[in-house]
């Protein structure tokens, strides 16, 4: 039986949220439902919205460092009748669709600076009849709150509004309770998906001309690996002024870093440091490659449980971030990656890194289940079946 299914996601600064958001409609998708992505973040290409109805609301983003204010596509200050637009737009789609299955993407853990158009989906949804299953997709690690005040209004609204809690990760791996205090309402809701790969298979370069056996950098999609990829540049040059063996650095820098950013970099690199954009075979060269250094954000790591590879991982920690530093302690303590925290990121160093990494055994990546788009989908499925029949 076909379901209808509404996903709301808003991504501010890199591209994960909408990765993954379009992966569970993907999934969905794939399992004969009518599935419609709504999307408030910036259009970007990488997200593969095939099979979906994609929507796309007047864009909003955040600076890097700055969450609290949400920017328009031009970068300046959301206005309030941008925002109103938006929750206007949300909650016409909901009841002309009138689905059998709304998400919401992060929120109510988090997006509250766009608390309106979350609440106008859902006051939509519940005031349906048949009410629809309401269900929260969530990553693995949760920006901690500060205030128990959020923590409580969460767990309100879960109580309130929600019928799942889907968490895209592995208890074993990374527990929701290591960054996010879990109440009554959560723990009665939760659902562990496994992790979701967002990401198509690469194209298989074992006949490609490219070579291996590099130090393959990269930082994701935003400017916020700006200091990583000059420190890349910095630790080659020591490299090879160290050992004429040393492998070559391969620095790929993501479609959202702005162009003179890129310019800059590429008038700093030398023979052994080779910068481009990022490219769609990126997981076939981290196969060959002899080392990855990058950042830990969840498609990042996706990317090396698929590899296998040697990883120095430098996680994103500017204004207070903590995701990306729990989830390469965890990796680390596993025996799985070297850590490098960012207040100690410098060229020095992170040669020293790679050098280490070089010398150690091949990690033993693995055990670790990336089918949370398909479980997401079942569960979903199997849920809101289940509420169809006890209607009948």
């Amino acid at each position: 039986m076909s379901l209808a299914c509404l996903i709301l996601v808003t991504h501010l600064l890199g591209a994960g949220h909408l990765t993954r958001a379009a992966a569970l409609g993907r999934a969905l998708a794939q399992a004969g439902h009518r599935v419609t992505l709504v999307s408030g973040g910036r259009p970007i290409a990488l997200a593969r919205t095939d099979g979906l109805t994609f929507v796309q609301l007047p864009p909003v983003q955040a600076a890097l460092g700055d969450w609290s204010t949400l920017r328009d596509e031009a970068g300046a200050p959301a206005s309030p009748e941008l925002l109103a637009r938006r929750r206007d737009l949300v909650g016409a789609i909901a009841e002309r669709m009138r689905p059998d299955i709304v998400v919401t993407e992060l929120y109510p853990f988090g997006r509250r600076g766009l608390a309106a158009e979350f609440e106008a989906l859902l006051a939509a949804a519940i005031s349906l009849r048949p009410r629809p299953l309401v269900a929260t997709s969530v990553r693995d690690v949760l920006a901690t709150p500060r205030k128990a005040r959020r923590a409580e209004e969460t767990e309100a609204a879960l109580a309130r509004l929600y019928d799942l809690v889907l968490v895209h990760g592995d208890p074993e791996l990374v527990p929701l309770e290591a960054s996010w205090p879990v109440g009554p309402a959560c723990a009665a809701r939760l659902r562990y998906t496994g992790y979701i790969d967002a990401d198509p298979p690469s194209p298989d370069m074992s006949a490609s001309d490219e070579p291996g056996g590099a130090v393959l950098v990269t930082g994701g999609s935003s400017a916020a690996a700006l200091p990583l990829y000059r420190a890349a540049l910095a630790a080659a040059a020591r490299a090879a002024a160290g050992s004429r063996s040393s492998p070559p650095w391969h620095i790929l820098v993501g479609h959202g870093v702005p162009e003179p950013d890129v310019t800059a970099l590429r008038a700093a690199s030398f023979g052994h440091a080779r910068i481009e954009r990022a490219r769609p075979d990126f997981r076939a060269l981290l196969r060959k490659s002899a080392v990855f250094v990058g950042q830990a954000g969840y498609n990042t790591v996706m990317d090396l449980f698929d590899s296998g590879a040697r990883a120095v991982l430098v996680p994103f920690e500017a204004g207070g971030e903590t995701e990306q530093r729990l989830r390469a302690e965890r990796l680390a303590a596993r025996g799985l990656a070297r850590l490098l925290p960012e207040a100690e990121l410098d060229g020095d160093r992170l040669a020293r890194e790679v050098e280490a990494a070089l010398a150690a055994s091949a990690p033993a990546w693995g055990g670790v289940d990336r089918d949370g788009a398909r479980a997401s989908a079942r569960i979903l499925e199997d849920e809101a079946l289940l509420r169809r029949a006890a209607r009948a």
